[in-house]
């Protein structure tokens, strides 16, 4: 590659990083890798050979976030959010502790059902409102906001499909998803278990206590967008929309939800396509949806993030051009001498790059550059998938130490913005500072501990 090619990559690469970190006005996350991936084929940087590799990668993955993403559309039009919602307010009983028990564990389970960034935009939404319905002021709002966000975050470490960097960076090592969920299950829970017995710590003078309890009720199913509750007081009794939920359609597709999600790991026996099982799921859900409220695709295909695609590609041409520029390779000069110790050097070593790259540069593109490099060095099979973990665990839990680690903190901070919500990074990185690098080596040392009791 010329030099021009080169210092043109690295200059797209890192102008490209600073417009997803900052995004002005809400600035599409699509529209800066468009065009930088754009500029890299234009001067030839990226070959038309390239391009058709790239799709091949990164299509499948892109598809199979999109469809889970078109699911938790779909249950929200139905009402299914809002009614979670009202019924963790019911069911916390007055506690604030066990309130911040349910919203760990409602971000938990969105992000292992769904995926990483659709959990952030259901769930910040969620307890904004119940934070608000509530009363509560902004020091009792934090720690639900800004633990939520972390466990929501965190979550996409137990199984490859809840991240879309993991499923592209699956494929490139060659790890499928029940070997990654058999190797790295049990050491990301460990993890998330420690991180969310700290934040409880961390957080447990600023929880209130009791909670006042205001009389709500369920509102149509009828979605609108991410906005699960209306507060006002014609909540404060039951409204004839509330008994009208169609609560067999609610069974059904929640029914269908698990089944698509256990389906992805029996697929794999048989050489069915991840992709060809998401939408399966996407097409029951409509078909049953149209079935029993003859609704029809119009809120599927306006409020669907399309672009998802588009960034997918673009973001991968750009990192395969930088991977072909040498950066890779002086990761791997870096590298080399480092994980000649074994095992347990090789996964310190993996993890702790990718946490450093991830909040440098976001975990998105930083995943793909440490799994280009692990491939480059040369590891057996094992080894490989070692390295390619750890990098899993830098880039879901070490990134969270700043609010520029993941795109899923960054949306984070963009819808506490738009509901004029305030957390500042020093208020972020108060508590990640202490939380995130505990979780990080619990969760690096378990991988270790425990593929050496696999293998």
């Amino acid at each position: 590659m010329p030099d021009y090619q080169l210092w043109l990559t690295f200059g797209v690469f890192m102008i490209t990083v600073i417009f997803l970190m900052w995004r002005p006005g809400g600035l599409n996350e699509s529209i800066p890798t468009s065009l930088g991936a754009l500029l890299l084929v234009l001067t030839g940087v990226s070959s038309f050979a390239h391009i058709v590799g790239i799709f091949g990668i990164v299509s499948g993955a892109a598809v199979t976030i999109l469809s889970t993403i078109v699911m938790s559309i779909i249950l929200d039009s139905i009402g299914f959010f809002r009614w979670i919602a009202i019924n963790m307010i019911e069911k916390a009983r007055g506690s604030g502790f066990r309130l911040f028990w349910l919203i760990l564990l409602l971000c938990f389970l969105m992000t292992v059902f769904f995926n990483n960034d659709g959990s952030i935009l259901i769930t910040t939404p969620i307890i904004l409102r119940i934070c608000s319905i509530l009363r509560l002021k902004m020091h009792q709002q934090l720690p639900y906001l800004i633990s939520g966000a972390l466990i929501a975050t965190a979550s996409s470490a137990p199984i490859g499909l809840s991240n879309l960097a993991n499923l592209i960076a699956l494929q490139m090592v060659g790890l499928n998803l029940n070997t990654y969920t058999q190797m790295m299950f049990v050491p990301s829970m460990l993890g998330i278990i420690v991180m969310t017995v700290l934040l409880f710590y961390y957080f447990r003078k600023s929880i209130p206590k009791v909670i006042h309890h205001f009389p709500i009720s369920l509102q149509s199913p009828s979605g609108s967008g991410y906005h699960p509750l209306q507060t006002g007081d014609q909540e404060t009794q039951p409204t004839d929309s509330a008994k009208k939920v169609d609560w067999w359609l609610f069974r059904v597709c929640i029914g269908i939800v698990v089944f698509i999600r256990a389906g992805y790991f029996l697929a794999e026996q048989w050489g069915i396509r991840m992709e060809v099982v998401a939408i399966t799921g996407v097409v029951l859900m409509l078909a049953v949806r149209w079935y029993r409220t003859r609704t029809g695709l119009k809120d599927v295909i306006t409020q669907t993030p399309w672009h998802i695609l588009l960034f997918a590609f673009s973001i991968y041409i750009i990192v395969d051009s930088l991977h072909r520029a040498g950066m890779t390779a002086t990761i791997i000069q870096w590298m080399q001498p480092l994980v000649e110790g074994g095992n347990a050097s090789l996964i310190a070593v993996s993890g702790l790059m990718l946490t450093l790259l991830s909040n440098l540069f976001n975990n998105l593109p930083s995943v793909m550059i440490g799994t280009f490099a692990v491939t480059d060095l040369q590891l057996s099979d094992t080894q490989l998938h070692l390295a390619y973990l750890a990098n899993i665990l830098g880039s879901d839990i070490g990134a969270l130490l700043t609010p520029i680690g993941t795109l899923a903190t960054l949306i984070w901070m963009y819808i506490l913005k738009t509901h004029h919500v305030r957390v500042s990074w020093k208020q972020y990185m108060k508590v990640t500072f202490i939380v995130i690098p505990i979780s990080l080596i619990v969760s690096l040392f378990s991988l270790y501990i425990w593929t050496s009791i696999l293998y």
